[in-house]
């Protein structure tokens, strides 16, 4: 019964095609990131970005802030004097100029000249941000200055928040909605073309055909979760305890599919069915915010490899699917015989 129902998953264009947009954002999880981060947290674009841009650099071409500008793998361009910059400038070669003083004991006056549209502008100076910050650093070393505020490794705090809280529990979740569309796709299907009755004719009772659905659509999402994982890990984001969080995620899609079932068996209608489907999904997830830690939260937190979260957080989710798992087998056998 499993395998039948896998089988007939090919015929769901539209399951299909959800499931190829996911996979689509966690192939390129890592540009999808950045561009979403563009508005997330702007400041995040020099550190992330991998993207080059065209300096022009007028006076002290020996400059260190030179050599930072050429680490970042942007291109450097020395001039002789302003009138030739300005006019690459405003045909398009340059992104920026550059005017260096020479390196002295006193304070460096730097010049900048940056495109009119405050868009570009905004986004050349992001990503001269990390070159300028070294530059300093370098200039107070140089004065016997020891402030620091550049030795923080890794990517910034808005850019881990942002995968871990948001990214990684929206692949880790969207199966579970997925798993219900396809058990109320098949139920409505069966209810609609008569093929439940013929089913029940044959010596297999109503719980072992439920049953198979239900078991399909979590393989489904499993595979899903599973991938994404693998995705997010060629994408070079690491994902902590990765056994529990593929199992919490496991179980908040039974638990979907369980509550798919019967919606389909009270509605016997598709488009009735699946609107229900969605208020009862959205209402069931709001108030899973009250719950501590919420399943969203408890995922990021695994993700990060927070030691105070374990095994332990899953026994509630455990727990909800069992009485689910037990209470489905009569509530589908009396909705089926009304």
């Amino acid at each position: 019964m499993v395998w039948r129902e896998l089988k007939l998953l090919r015929k769901e264009k539209t399951i299909l095609f959800v499931i190829l947009i996911q996979m689509f954002i966690a192939s390129f999880s890592s540009v999808i990131l950045m561009g979403i981060m563009v508005y997330y947290d702007p400041g995040s674009i020099g550190q992330n970005a991998t993207a080059s841009i065209n300096v022009g650099i007028i006076g002290n071409t020996d400059s260190q802030f030179v050599t930072y500008l050429q680490e970042r793998n942007h291109h450097v361009y020395p001039f002789t004097d302003i009138t030739r910059a300005e006019s690459a400038f405003k045909a398009g070669y340059l992104d920026a100029i550059a005017c260096i003083p020479a390196e002295n004991q006193g304070v460096v006056d730097m010049k900048l000249v940056l495109p009119e549209m405050d868009a570009q502008a905004t986004l050349v100076l992001m990503l001269l941000k990390e070159p300028l910050e070294r530059y300093e650093n370098y200039l107070r070393d140089q004065q016997g200055v020891s402030v620091r505020y550049q030795d923080v490794m890794g990517k910034p705090f808005s850019t881990y928040e942002f995968l871990y809280t948001i990214i990684i529990p929206i692949l880790m979740f969207f199966p579970a909605f997925i798993a219900g569309s396809m058990v109320i796709d098949s139920i409505s299907e069966e209810i609609e073309n008569k093929t439940l009755d013929t089913l029940l004719s044959a010596p297999v009772s109503i719980n072992w055909i439920t049953g198979a659905k239900i078991i399909a659509s979590v393989v489904v999402g499993a595979f899903q979760c599973i991938l994404w994982v693998v995705l997010l890990g060629f994408n070079g984001f690491t994902i902590q305890n990765t056994p529990m969080v593929l199992l919490l995620s496991i179980m908040v899609t039974a638990i979907v599919a369980v509550i798919a079932l019967l919606v389909a068996l009270v509605f016997r209608d598709r488009e009735r069915s699946q609107f229900i489907y969605s208020l009862v999904i959205l209402v069931l997830f709001s108030l899973a915010y009250f719950i501590r830690p919420s399943p969203f939260a408890l995922v990021a937190r695994l993700s990060t490899g927070d030691p105070y979260v374990g095994a332990a957080h899953l026994l509630f989710y455990a727990a909800a699917l069992a009485v689910l798992a037990l209470a489905a087998p009569f509530v589908t056998q009396r909705l089926t015989t009304r």
